[in-house]
């Protein structure tokens, strides 16, 4: 199994649903692991026939910047579409975080994972 590995991809969104969270974007933190087939670019080292992870996160950045959730866990759902549906990966587990959204924590957060099966 290959995986590709995108830790700590700092973002901005409205994300929340008690009325003080609707106000301003808040900071999100997003983790990725996406499971693609690497054995060609292994052998070629060729670009065109890696999995472009720079796409499939410029993606999720247009994404999440400019959305609204209520949940993390929709926000997560979205960001595993996008890569899964989007951009081809055969599996990802997405991890989304909330700075500071709970006292006395670093963080609250959801771990998801996702294949193509789970949005047909």
């Amino acid at each position: 199994m290959d995986v590709i590995e995108i830790d700590n991809l700092r973002l901005r969104c409205m994300i929340g649903f008690s009325p003080h969270e609707r106000k301003d974007k808040q900071d999100v933190v997003i983790s990725l692991r996406l499971r693609a087939d690497m054995r060609q670019a292994g052998r070629s080292d060729n670009p065109d026939d890696a999995f472009n992870y720079r796409t499939v996160t410029k993606a999720i950045i247009g994404h999440v910047e400019a959305s609204t959730y209520y949940l993390v866990e929709a926000l997560a759902t979205a960001i595993a579409r996008i890569c899964v549906m989007d951009h081809g990966a055969e599996w990802v587990q997405v991890r989304v975080h909330k700075p500071g959204a709970l006292r006395f924590a670093d963080s609250v957060g959801v771990v998801i994972e996702r294949t193509p099966d789970d949005f047909a």
